[in-house]
């Protein structure tokens, strides 16, 4: 009756730019005598609701009547649409089901069509390249010599020990160990990192703060002493943009350390924060009720409080001319990714991403959201990242879930579900550099994900002592080089978390976020990493292609991406069994980049967890021009 992903029912599919004219059509069955048909569509912003009468357009077919009209979003925001045909059963709603079918259903939900600011533009830096997220404590310590540590922190004498988890005597994880990571040594490995053809390299906070995530700010304005000195972080700067690297930085907004210069609960500053005096410069930044030992805080950590981010003095500290952002961008930053970005106001993030394209136009501003961003609400509100004032892109955890859930066991459709989803959802622009991760420093180990015992909750006792077996750790290796495809192939920007390519292992934190192992690390994993970055580099359809999904079930999943010059197809069996995929016969004459070609049968067969990556060129000007290769010759179930 209607598909939102196939552009003969609608077009232009996806999110649009505000006063773009979109065409609709539905097929409605001739025997239900249809009389009238409309299109009705709500703007999630005022809530109002608009009926579009839609137009007879003709037969498809003998069983089948087209019904069709145009709608066209003013304005930016959201849209949800279903229609609604009158019939001799009565008015039938036709809503949204899987795969974006519609049937008639009046427990179905409505589409989204997203809209988007005409001129919201991204950075086109980041298209097609390969990130690398590094927690600055434990990625390599140069050796180099630190002044003005505090004495209160504790560095472990050997690289590579178990971080620290037990409670001190007063039951508190301080976070207070050490293994002295500082950006000399991000500097020095960076000719490993372009060996992984990074270029991007995300850092965890670098900025002064008393634990080592650093997520509890101490002075936004200085670099942490055991990372190094200013003078070093526009090194490290320099040396990655004579690579071919950008840099980007944590940017921890939503709340500030209590023991930090602008709180100073622990009193370590000699100048009165907001919990010292209610007329210390800072104490409007701060709700208390009542002062001092009373405040907000994030998620009620009392040494993490929280910080009114609508507060003028604050916004202009954080985003004004000599701002923080504007600072680290000019001394070599290309850009920003926002903790908890669903906590932070809109005019905040509005004068945050203003404020860092006038320091500097292509500076990226990334959020950290967990769920699909488009729809995202949060506190009672919904959220606008992408209606071109806010972010670039965000973290892709939906993709994450769906790569893991695929190779763990869901149901390959629903996991494709969840892709194909984000990719209608999203602005293009935004779907070209998402963020595509498959674990982060506040998850789980990739390869413990895949392949280790659920945690079941187990408490950091248990996971101190859990390993991977080595049958278990086999069967992880062979999962993570397939999820590791699927990063390096999906919409979006593949993002390594340091070490994974190494094989590290690790549940929740402190214990993912253990030191690179250099003297350790699996090279044959580490060569498969460096083989999808050759791949991604030579296949231009991978920077901002459609993707097109060909099967999904019975343990297998298969993908195209397309520019309209190339077709890469990337077909994946999580199974242990040995499957057959179903390809159109233009598929036999494709270029081999993984795996093998489809056989006489046109059957792509794949080994028990195994892959193959074909590459079809569209010919020439002056060459024939055949039929582009379809998506399957057979009737395989592909979405459902």
């Amino acid at each position: 009756m209607f598909n939102s992903r196939n552009p003969a029912y609608r077009d232009p599919m996806g999110a649009v730019p505000a006063g773009t004219s979109v065409h609709f059509k539905i097929n409605v069955a001739r025997d239900l005598r249809c009389s009238g048909a409309r299109l009705v569509v709500q703007d999630d912003q005022n809530g109002q609701t608009e009926n579009c009468g839609m137009y007879w357009c003709g037969m498809s077919g003998d069983t089948h009547e087209c019904w069709e009209c145009h709608y066209t979003p003013q304005q930016p925001g959201l849209y949800f649409y279903r229609f609604y045909v009158d019939t001799w059963r009565g008015t039938l709603p036709i809503t949204k089901g899987f795969g974006g079918e519609g049937s008639v259903d009046a427990h179905g939900g409505p589409w989204q069509l997203t809209a988007y600011d005409p001129d919201f533009q991204t950075p086109d830096w980041m298209t097609g390249g390969v990130m690398y997220q590094i927690f600055p404590d434990r990625f390599h310590n140069s050796g180099q010599p630190k002044e003005n540590v505090p004495a209160d922190r504790r560095l472990h004498e050997k690289w590579g020990e178990q971080p620290d988890w037990m409670p001190n005597e007063k039951g508190e994880v301080t976070n207070s160990d050490y293994f002295g990571g500082d950006l000399k040594g991000i500097e020095e490995k960076l000719p490993y990192l372009e060996s992984l053809g990074v270029t991007c390299i995300y850092l965890n906070p670098i900025f002064e703060a008393h634990s080592n995530h650093r997520y509890n700010t101490a002075d936004y304005s200085k670099i942490d002493p055991l990372l190094g000195t200013e003078e070093d972080f526009r090194s490290l700067c320099d040396a990655a943009h004579k690579r071919g690297m950008h840099v980007i930085l944590d940017g921890v907004f939503n709340h500030t350390g209590s023991d930090s210069i602008y709180f100073n609960r622990e009193k370590r500053y000699p100048t009165e924060g907001a919990y010292n005096s209610q007329h210390s410069p800072y104490s409007s930044w701060f709700n208390f009720h009542p002062w001092p030992d009373h405040y907000d805080c994030w998620w009620n950590f009392i040494t993490l409080p929280d910080v009114n981010e609508c507060n003028p003095d604050y916004d202009n500290y954080i985003n004004g001319e000599t701002g923080i952002i504007r600072k680290w961008l000019a001394l070599g930053a290309d850009g920003w990714r926002l903790d908890v970005a669903d906590e932070l106001p809109d005019p905040f993030l509005e004068n945050l991403r203003a404020a860092a394209k006038a320091e500097n136009p292509a500076a990226v501003v990334l959020g950290e959201v967990w769920e699909d961003a488009s729809n995202k609400e949060a506190y009672g509100r919904r959220r606008r990242y992408f209606e071109g004032k806010q972010l670039d892109s965000v973290m892709n955890y939906p993709f994450r879930n769906a790569i893991i859930g695929f190779l763990t066991g869901a149901d390959a459709a629903d996991m494709m579900e969840i892709i194909m989803n984000i990719v209608e959802n999203y602005p293009p622009q935004v779907t070209r550099i998402l963020m595509n991760h498959i674990g982060t420093h506040d998850t789980e180990r990739a390869i413990t994900m895949l392949a280790g015992e659920p945690l079941h909750g187990h408490g950091r006792h248990w996971q101190s002592n859990a390993h991977l077996t080595r049958e278990r750790r086999k069967k992880g290796l062979t999962l993570l080089r397939l999820a590791a495809l699927m990063q390096f192939t999906l919409p979006g920007v593949p993002c390594i978390y340091y070490g994974d390519e190494a094989g590290l292992e690790g549940y929740r934190d402190p214990f993912n976020r253990g030191c690179y192992p250099w003297d350790k690390a699996d090279e044959g994993l580490v060569e498969w990493y460096r083989r999808l970055a050759r791949l991604r580099a030579a296949c231009p359809c991978l920077r901002e292609g459609r993707m097109e999904p060909v099967m999904a079930g019975d343990c297998c999943m298969a993908y195209i991406r397309d520019d309209g010059q190339e077709r890469l197809l990337v077909a994946i069996n999580a199974g242990e069994q040995e499957k057959p995929v179903y390809l159109s016969p233009e598929w036999n004459d494709a270029e081999i980049l993984m795996g093998r070609l489809p056989d006489e049968r046109h059957a792509l067969v794949l080994g028990p967890r195994d892959c193959t990556v074909l590459k079809w060129a569209y010919p020439g000007p002056e060459e024939p021009k055949g039929p582009a290769p379809g998506p399957a010759a057979t009737a395989q179930k592909d979405l459902a």
